[in-house]
């Protein structure tokens, strides 16, 4: 019991730290983006997006998804404490990094021709993309490094390195965009990439520094490392296929603006529920991986994790359902009105992926390679056919019908999967905390359909009343129960 308690404890605490960096990066994004949007304009703001939109294409296309396969096998090594083999675990880690690094500079300097005729319809932008390729290294190598600070559980490390980087890209982006404008976009995406990559290293190289000794014949091992971060590859890029295919469909079904709506408020409900689902990956993955193949541990901190999340999301959810109206004004403009019923409903989505998410990286922490890119290409091919349909019946409001159904069918999945596959079982508290705050979000979405004027806004802080109460006396409970079994 106080394992148990220690663990819920420990997701508590990582998941309000990097929930709160997170929150810090989503603050300092606003105001980085205002600014360029100031200095650069339109336009400037275009050409950021598509730059970084191709580093990041070439980053995924060409870096194996050894950031988050390599976590698996060195988090497996370090539970175990056979450091020895954490130790030439990271070797392997930095040689394949290195290699992928070199493929990946590679492919953006050969390919800046065919980038520059495919992206724009105006100049030669070759030399832009032959300058791109430090970047796409350096994020290489930073990938491998993040990996080797997951797996050696160094999470403080990997806040500090997220600040620094949100923090830089204030620092280095407006002077540079004041004095050179749109001629800065490119030495600021490099220079960006440069200082995250220094600061993962300098807390990574103090753990583990650079050995060359005994490195030859290494990029022979870690094939199952390997074979996992390539079906993680293609599962990104099946995403990236279908949300181009999703944009693709709405604009020639619908508008330009279409595309723009929706991808404002696809992109609101994400990043607000990225502020507790980002310690999944830095925190949860490794403890996951290294405890895979015990089905009883497995069950106890997926279902600790699950617990935390909803506790942790929901009331956030009830929140933004009840102050879109307000909020999309006040972060875009009254422009993009449309969205706010699309996103009120798309907001429940994120309660089914509270409940799928820290069960879908069970796959990943077994290494089961296959299993997850078909997991992964059957929610996205449900995604794209309920947004057609959604879309063609209702319109904007459809699209968000569509991303909490293509939600519900993964959560059925998922969970129907691992209860076959892996003997997941949802423990009952599990059960109730997402009933309780569906039903609490349920009853916010549809006050949003009947209800008017004053009476809305009093009973939806009601409503976020009622929802955040439940979630911080549950959590208080937990704590009492913790410190009791501290002391005992």
């Amino acid at each position: 019991m106080n394992n148990q308690n220690e663990d819920y404890g420990h997701v508590l605490k990582f998941t309000g730290i990097f929930g709160g960096v997170q929150g810090l990066n989503v603050l300092v994004g606003l105001v980085r983006n205002k600014f360029v949007a100031l200095l650069l304009g339109p336009d400037g703001m275009g050409l950021v997006s598509l730059f970084n939109t191709t580093v990041q294409l070439i980053s995924q296309a060409t870096h194996l998804g050894i950031s988050v396969s390599a976590v698996r096998n060195i988090s497996e090594y370090y539970d175990a404490g056979d450091t020895e083999k954490v130790a030439h675990c990271v070797k392997v880690v930095r040689g394949w990094c290195l290699l992928t690094a070199l493929l990946g500079m590679l492919v953006c300097v050969v390919a800046g021709p065919f980038l520059s005729n495919t992206t724009f319809s105006w100049g030669d932008h070759t030399l832009h993309f032959v300058l791109l390729a430090p970047a796409v290294g350096m994020i290489a190598i930073t990938g491998g490094e993040t990996a080797i600070l997951k797996g050696q559980r160094k999470l403080g490390a990997l806040a500090l390195v997220q600040i620094v980087a949100a923090l830089a890209s204030l620092v280095i982006a407006i002077p540079i965009y004041y004095f050179f404008w749109q001629a800065g976009i490119v030495p600021v995406i490099v220079l960006m990439a440069f200082v995250t990559m220094c600061a993962t290293l300098r807390f990574s190289l103090r753990i583990f520094p650079l050995q060359i000794r005994g490195a030859r014949g290494i990029l022979g091992e870690g094939m199952g490392m390997i074979r996992l971060g390539v079906a993680f590859t293609l599962a990104g890029i099946v995403g990236s296929g279908a949300e181009m295919f999703i944009r693709s469909f709405l604009n020639v079904a619908g508008s330009l603006d279409a595309v723009g709506l929706y991808n404002a408020g696809y992109m609101i409900t994400i990043t607000y529920a990225g502020l507790v689902f980002a310690a999944m990956e830095s925190d949860y993955f490794p403890r996951l991986s290294a405890v895979n193949q015990d089905v009883e541990a497995t069950n106890l901190m997926v279902n600790k994790q699950t617990e935390v999340s909803v506790l942790a999301i929901a009331p956030l959810l009830t929140s933004l359902i009840i102050f879109l109206p307000v909020l999309i004004p006040l972060l875009l403009s009254s422009q993009f009105l449309p969205i706010v019923a699309m996103t009120q409903v798309a907001a429940l989505a994120m309660f089914f992926k509270a409940m799928t998410l820290p069960v879908a990286y069970i796959t990943l922490a077994r290494g089961l390679s296959v299993t997850y890119f078909v997991l992964e290409s059957v929610y996205y091919v449900a995604l794209v056919a309920l947004i057609m349909v959604g879309y063609r019946h209702w319109g904007i409001w459809g699209t968000g019908l569509a991303i909490t159904l293509a939600h519900l069918v993964e959560f059925l999945i998922i969970n129907g999967y691992a209860r076959w596959r892996y003997q997941y079982k949802q423990s009952s508290t599990v059960v109730k905390y997402f009933a309780v705050h569906l039903l609490i979000g349920l009853s916010a979405y549809i006050l949003t359909m009947t209800v008017d004027e004053l009476a809305y806004w009093l009973l939806g802080a009601l409503l976020i009343v009622v929802s955040l109460s439940f979630s911080l006396w549950v959590l208080n409970q937990k704590r009492k129960s913790s410190s009791t079994s501290n002391r005992l």
